[in-house]
């Protein structure tokens, strides 16, 4: 449905000596029009410098051909990447991309200036997908790269198509973005339509335009369980501190580091990612694939013990009873609430819940695995769903959740997150690793429950390639961002080089990340991460996403290298090894 007879091609068209922000959340379509714009101009051989900061050169490439592009001419498209060198892949400068880092915002302008110099020509359109990437590094910086260079470069006679995310950073800043441009585009989801509003704009006047949206995968369709990795994680769980999954360093590791990757990912989209998780741990909980696994003994057990009627206080109750696993596995202790419970709306209090210990006050709940994980178990027959409604992440002592059945309009407002929430959350992890890392103090410690949580649950915590591109690049980012930050602290603190270097090997030892050494290259013996992929995709790749980014964005700031990972377990490796270049 069109307004005012604009077509979505004019609006699409950027004017010259403009700057035009196009904002919205993520997964709205930004994107998608970013690339239709830069589609036309490659029909119409205008110049363009496509700066990517999210996805590789050859990623966007292929989406574009995928939308119809032919083979452009070699002086019509050009990329900056400012991707694979961020998150410690291999940017390979070629005659159509130069390298950049996402980190640093001089080497973007120098990058641009460099490219611009070589088609020596204007009328050039800058197509920046996206500034939110630099801008979760950078801060408020992003401002005057926008105003000194950004703006500059349209002045000069060419046009700036320029990408933010709205919801993950301070709204002031955004708005200070949007006080720099020229145009300012929104995009939005209502509904099965994405809508595109012109704000502001030189040469259109403010209208909407409204796309219908195609439906989407489901994440269910995603999953799959490797059988024997399945079976040695049952066997851990079931057999509590026996190894079973990593032989040498255990199959528990320090709650610190997987809280780390969550919510250092959590950043690039504080609000479609704990619905997405929250998803994925409720399918998971039913458990309808994984029983197959279970030894025979356990099947006709469960079947035995799984109540019948969970709408009745009695059963539920005896469910509660029965389900041991977040003990066992330490992400919490499960009590049921007779007093407040009634049928089909049931009340569980979580003690020392892994999700949420160490982050008290922080404004929000927090807990995203064991309730959605017990929804999942009650949903064998029919839906049930838990809404968290007391939380350490609140203040209170203790997490609770409400169980109701069938859908309940409080969920997704419980789950999505404010972004200053996330930072509060960023900050406090900083604050412990560095209490750690130059006074020896505890990352974290609960009273009955310890430091640790089984692997299975630091593999819900990193979260799961299948969830898509995009949650990919928010770990590596989120790796990087957080290495970038650890070691600017220690090298502000003194400590230099190798000693800083040498503290965060020691500190992933700490954690059981994996069994970590450095030499010539860093090698990681069953590392944590990469068994969520063995665990729950197909993909046989490098796949430490976070834990790669996280040791390119130290190695970058202490060292000036880079690291890339050569080797993974999921790749059928017998290690993990990442060189330093």
């Amino acid at each position: 449905m069109e307004k005012r007879g604009l077509s979505l091609a004019e609006i699409q068209e950027i004017p010259k000596e403009s700057l035009i922000l196009l904002s919205g959340p993520p997964g709205a379509g930004k994107s998608t029009f970013c690339h239709r714009t830069v589609l036309n101009s490659v029909a119409a051989e205008r110049p363009i410098i496509f700066v990517t900061t999210e996805q590789s050169p050859s990623n966007i490439l292929g989406r574009l051909k995928e939308k119809g592009m032919g083979e452009p001419r070699p002086e019509t498209l050009s990329f900056i990447d400012a991707f694979t060198e961020t998150v410690g892949l291999t940017c390979i400068p070629r005659s159509d991309t130069v390298c950049a880092n996402c980190a640093d915002l001089n080497s973007l302008s120098m990058a641009t200036t460099r490219l611009q110099e070589r088609m020596g020509q204007k009328d050039i359109l800058l197509a920046f997908d996206s500034l939110t990437s630099p801008y979760l590094f950078s801060g408020a910086e992003i401002i005057k790269f926008m105003r000194l260079f950004l703006s500059k470069f349209a002045a000069e006679g060419n046009s700036v198509l320029a990408l933010v995310d709205e919801g993950c950073g301070k709204e002031e800043d955004l708005g200070a973005m949007m006080s720099v441009a020229d145009g300012i585009i929104r995009t939005e989801i209502k509904g099965s339509s994405r809508t595109i509003n012109v704000v502001k704009h030189p040469k259109v006047a403010p209208t909407t335009i409204e796309i219908l949206m195609e439906s989407k995968s489901t994440i269910k369709a995603t999953v799959h369980y490797e059988p024997g990795v399945m079976r040695q994680f049952i066997k851990s769980m079931l057999g509590g501190d026996q190894a079973a999954v990593r032989r040498e360093v255990g199959d528990f590791v320090n709650l610190f580091w997987p809280n780390l990757a969550h919510w250092s990912g959590m950043l690039w989209d504080s609000k479609g990612f704990p619905t997405m998780i929250y998803d994925l741990n409720r399918e998971d909980g039913a458990m309808k694939e994984q029983v197959s696994f279970f030894p025979w003994q356990t099947r006709l057990l469960i079947k035995l013990l799984m109540p019948k009627d969970l709408s009745k206080t009695k059963d539920m109750k005896k469910l509660v009873r029965w389900w041991k696993t977040p003990q066992s596995e330490r992400s919490g202790i499960l009590e049921y609430l007779d007093d407040v419970s009634k049928a089909n709306e049931h009340y569980i209090r979580l003690y020392e819940s892994s999700d949420c210990w160490g982050f008290e006050n922080v404004g929000a709940v927090l807990a995203s695995h064991v309730p959605a994980m017990f929804a999942g178990i009650c949903s064998w027959e029919q839906d049930w769903n838990a809404v968290e409604t007391k939380c350490i992440g609140l203040g209170d002592p203790y997490c609770e959740f409400k169980l109701v059945r069938g859908e309940t309009d409080e969920l997704r407002p419980s789950l999505e997150k404010d972004s200053s929430v996330v930072e509060r959350i960023h900050e406090r992890l900083m604050e412990r690793f560095m209490g750690f890392l130059l006074d020896g103090k505890p990352l974290v410690e609960r009273p009955g429950l310890g430091s640790e949580v089984h692997v299975h649950v630091a593999c819900h915590a990193m979260g799961f390639p299948h969830l898509g591109e995009r949650y990919r690049m928010a770990q590596r980012m989120g790796g990087a961002r957080s290495g970038k930050e650890v070691g600017q602290r220690l090298m502000e603190a003194g400590i230099k080089e190798d000693g800083a270097i040498k503290r965060i090997i020691n500190f992933m030892n700490h954690c059981k990340v994996g069994k970590v050494t450095i030499g010539e290259t860093i090698r990681i013996k069953e590392n944590c991460e990469s068994l969520r992929t063995k665990l729950f995709t197909t993909i046989r790749e490098p796949c430490c996403f976070f834990t790669t980014g996280f040791l390119n964005g130290l190695f970058s700031v202490v060292k000036n290298k880079h690291v890339r990972e050569i080797q993974c377990i999921a790749s059928g490796d017998p290690h993990c090894e990442w060189e330093i270049i």
